[in-house]
């Protein structure tokens, strides 16, 4: 199952928001599009992943350390058993409209380009350990 990447359509909610059923409802918009693009059949995993999101904007955009809480706990059940297996996360901010050389790019990040809006790349990997702290 791993690495698995799929897009949903922005702009995302921010873990701070006082708008409780707004944030639920993009949990439940963020499990959609992962339960979407996943086989039939296809449980969740029990080993610790690497959580990465890239947010690809037009106009204003919250915090990218805001965005990731609440999209990793709409994938809990769905791509792992529990949030706590993510043990390493990495999220960014890019312009839409910016100019980007992007090499070896999936067909997934492909499509959230050309539907020419706001959207999220989300992709869950396998965590590699490799002993080294930096």
């Amino acid at each position: 199952m791993l690495p698995f990447e799929f897009i949903v359509e922005g702009p995302p909610v921010s873990l701070q928001t006082k708008n409780r059923a707004r944030l639920q409802a993009w949990k439940a918009k963020v499990n959609a599009a992962a339960t979407s693009a996943l086989a039939n059949g296809t449980v969740a995993i029990t080993d610790e992943v690497t959580f990465k999101v890239t947010y690809y904007y037009e106009g204003d955009s919250p915090d990218a350390d805001n965005i990731i809480k609440p999209m990793q706990d709409a994938l809990v059940g769905v791509v792992y058993v529990d949030d706590d297996q993510v043990v390493e996360t990495s999220a960014r901010k890019r312009n839409i409209n910016g100019a980007y050389k992007i090499k070896g790019a999936s067909p997934v990040i492909i499509e959230g380009f050309l539907n020419g809006v706001d959207f999220l790349h989300i992709k869950v990997e396998e965590f590699q350990h490799n002993q080294e702290l930096d």
